[in-house]
């Protein structure tokens, strides 16, 4: 999945002339706290919520100084490259531009979400276990290995950790809902299995958390 594929249907991006109060209408609008401002088809730039209420709202935003400055990505980069530019500037949108600069459109958040709650085969019937333990002794193939001996399938895996931190977080997606014997079999080979979903449950603890760090960094 590349940034042409992800490009909202939605948005439109503002223009020069629009108002402070025009842009932040359409900020609420769209529930996103960024957007692109473009003439033509020439990105200018990015403006947030926070440079609209330092300005005179009743002034052209083109008279506005703008706090973002080389926040888009290409057409082809990559749906990890994506996510990776928006997190590392907390944007909530990200202009997509293709050859000689051209503006194609803007990738917002929630259309993320939506990817990736329709894709990585969250869809599939299973259940989630998270193990936790130290980064040199993570093995997927080891893993696997365990999970297949009792004919049961990873389709999705997730590695994270916090920084600084030597230990990791293996999320897994399995083919199946009783995952007791699952867990059993992991916990005999030293695995610490730290908490296991459902799916219904799964997603409504995901949403909560990404609802909680959107709150904490106020994007």
């Amino acid at each position: 999945m590349i940034a042409t594929e992800l490009i909202s249907d939605l948005m439109s991006p503002l223009r020069t002339s629009d108002s402070g109060e025009e842009a932040l209408t359409m900020m609420h609008v769209y529930h996103v706290k960024h957007m692109p401002i473009v003439n033509e088809k020439q990105l200018l730039g990015m403006i947030s919520e926070e440079d609209l209420l330092l300005h005179n709202l009743d002034e052209p935003i083109g008279s506005y100084n703008l706090s973002l400055h080389g926040a888009y990505v290409e057409r082809d980069a990559h749906l990890f490259e994506v996510m990776a530019k928006m997190a590392e500037s907390r944007l909530t949108t990200i202009p997509v531009l293709g050859e000689d600069d051209e503006y194609l459109g803007v990738i917002n958040h929630e259309g993320l979400i939506q990817f990736y709650a329709e894709s990585f085969s969250f869809k599939e019937p299973g259940s989630i276990i998270v193990l936790e333990m130290n980064r040199r002794d993570y093995s997927l193939a080891e893993i696997s290995r365990i999970i297949e001996d009792d004919q049961v399938a990873i389709l999705t895996s997730f590695l994270t950790s916090e920084s600084d931190s030597l230990r990791v977080f293996v999320t897994l997606k399995i083919t199946t809902q009783e995952v007791q014997r699952t867990i059993a079999n992991l916990q005999r080979h030293g695995y610490e299995v730290m908490a296991t979903y459902t799916d219904d449950v799964y997603f409504d603890d995901l949403k909560e958390r990404y609802d909680s760090l959107m709150a904490y960094l106020n994007v």
